[in-house]
């Protein structure tokens, strides 16, 4: 029976895929008017839960209850139209059209006689303006989609959720890319949106953000449900103890490495596209974990990324193991030892269509050759072999790394970089979109490399990562080198006054 006063109800959910059971008999209840955040590692179900209230999965057991009213929900056109809206991690813009063609696409006001029909261009204007003062948002209808900031398209998208007279939106790592100022702002509409009644139904790994937006807190944990707590009563170690099943009293691996000798020197880095980076230098030892710091816009990525080879340099030179080398393309990068795990772990990282396998070996394929056919008893061999060292949660090496979580497939990208036997590792924000456990295991990952020798350049914009993971830290602002820091003297203070330091 329902219970008034929730506007969703999911009563013991369970779904079942080949080999994995993702949900057992979980249960969520969701207030109108409120900010109900949804927790768990990686891995824990709460991205299949919510494909289940959206209509992507049908469940295989329970029942969804919405404004008292047991649903069956087949397809996302069904729960848009009964009032569930959904803005994914990956936002779903189309970049060349428009934000009024981007809020109204598939569904434009149309005006006419008969069969002959016209977009109301009109209509569609005076209702976005519309909605747009509602939701005190001030970005110009008329502008394409790609030339709006990260969290411009995603204030689009959610008015584009309210847009469908949502009375719950899901909203799935809503600030894994924005600013601290871009996360304000998202917060307030986020607030708007509450107080004229609507659930929101958030998920986050940012335990900071949990704890400052939500009423209610649901927790996951191996797909099955762990409890809906207030969130005035929770605390951020509380809430990981609930998540992980244990206490985890350092969130950093403990590490006894000493850095040795300089493997490579970058001297007067000047980029080759404008208004990038210019005149960086700096050293990298083995065994050392150097960690970069920055705002957004530092361009830290575009430097990494120049270093591996995948952008022009205009000046500048670069040194490894004492011996000047051109770099110039990552095939050259990974003759010298050098790998890259990107920041956008969907978008330049993962293929999703192929399999745990594949994703593995795909980056080091001529090792697997012989007579121009790959020897796929020998990529089998490593490619399990990683699985067992990384502790890979997947059903199988041949399960599409789609089906994956966050961080397992993280893991992957991992092992697919280390089967090329690198001796540099540049990590772009190894633990974006991942779990506090997983994240621990990630770290665990990094400081055995460290301690075997490997030398890492670890792009960071999470403080506590990069104060609790780094032997020095190098901040950039505005494409430039302002300071490097030693890891015993790096403080939060101190590394923000560096990222500040404008021209």
């Amino acid at each position: 029976m329902a219970d008034t006063q929730y506007i969703l109800e999911m009563n013991g959910i369970s779904k079942s895929f080949p080999g994995v059971l993702a949900l057992d008999d979980v249960t969520i209840k969701v207030r109108p008017g409120s900010v109900h955040a949804l927790m768990g590692e990686n891995g824990a179900g709460k991205s299949t839960l919510m494909k289940c209230l959206f209509g992507i999965y049908s469940v295989d057991r329970g029942e969804i209850i919405l404004d008292g009213q047991s649903i069956v929900l087949n397809d996302s056109r069904q729960a848009l139209d009964l009032g569930i809206s959904m803005i994914h991690q990956e936002l779903l813009s189309v970049p060349c059209r428009s934000v009024l063609e981007n809020l109204w696409l598939g569904r434009f006001p149309t005006v006419g006689v008969g069969p002959f029909k016209f977009i109301n261009h009109r209509k569609m204007v005076l209702d976005t303006k519309k909605l747009f003062a509602e939701l005190r948002m001030t970005i110009d209808p008329k502008k394409w989609v790609r030339d709006l900031s990260v969290s411009q398209a995603q204030s689009v998208e959610i008015a584009k959720a309210v847009s469908y007279n949502a009375k719950v939106i899901i909203m799935d790592e809503p600030t894994s890319s924005l600013t601290e100022h871009e996360v304000s702002h998202l917060f307030e509409i986020i607030r708007r949106l509450r107080d004229q009644g609507v659930a929101i139904i958030y998920i986050s790994h940012k335990l900071e953000e949990i704890l400052e937006i939500s009423d209610e807190v649901s927790i996951m944990r191996d797909g099955r449900s762990v409890g809906t707590y207030p969130a005035k009563e929770l605390t951020t170690d509380l809430i990981i103890n609930k998540m992980v099943g244990r206490d985890l009293t350092n969130r950093f691996p403990p590490r006894s490495n000493v850095p040795g000798e300089v493997v490579m020197r970058v001297d007067g880095f000047t980029s080759g596209e404008r208004m990038s980076f210019r005149d960086v230098s700096f050293e990298l030892r083995k065994g050392e974990i150097l960690g970069i710091g920055g705002l957004v816009g530092a361009r830290r990525t575009e430097l990494i990324e120049t270093i591996f080879g995948l952008r022009p340099l205009a000046s500048g030179t670069i040194r490894i193991n004492g011996r000047p080398e051109r770099i110039g393309n990552p095939i050259r990068a990974k003759r010298l030892k050098l790998a890259l795990l990107t920041e956008e772990r969907r978008a330049t990282g993962i293929i999703p269509m192929l399999s745990v396998k594949d994703n593995m070996l795909i980056a080091n394929m001529k090792k697997y050759v012989r007579y121009g056919l790959i020897s796929e008893q020998r990529g089998s061999v490593d490619s399990k072999r990683s699985i067992e060292q990384l502790r890979v949660k997947t059903p199988s090496e041949k399960s599409p790394i789609r089906d994956l979580s966050g961080g397992n497939q993280q893991k992957v990208l991992f092992a697919k970089w280390l089967l090329t036997e690198p001796e540099i590792l540049i990590l772009d924000e190894p633990t974006r979109g991942i779990d506090v456990g997983a994240k621990y295991e990630i770290y665990t990952i990094i400081a055995d490399l460290a301690q075997r020798g490997k030398s890492i350049i670890m792009i960071s914009s999470e403080m506590p990562e990069l104060l609790g993971m780094s032997d020095r830290i190098m901040v950039m602002c505005e494409g430039r080198m302002t300071g490097i820091l030693e890891g015993a003297e790096a403080t939060q203070e101190k590394i923000m006054t560096l990222a500040t330091q404008f021209s």
